[in-house]
């Protein structure tokens, strides 16, 4: 293999690690994101007295 095609092919290799590297992080901030709206979806749905009170009359 001659020089020019090994630095084209490593630098093909560079350019594709890198977008890889950046979809990743954008798919975790992306996760991230909606990790922090289910919880606070999953916050405003708790009803906090809810089975504090057991009515055992006849």
């Amino acid at each position: 293999m001659d020089i020019a095609g090994l630095s084209m092919a490593l630098a093909q290799t560079k350019v594709m690690n890198d977008f890889s590297t950046a979809m990743l992080a954008k798919s975790m901030d992306t996760t991230e994101a909606i990790s922090e709206s289910m919880i606070q979806m999953m916050e405003q749905s708790v009803t906090p007295n809810l089975g504090t009170n057991i009515d055992i009359r006849l």
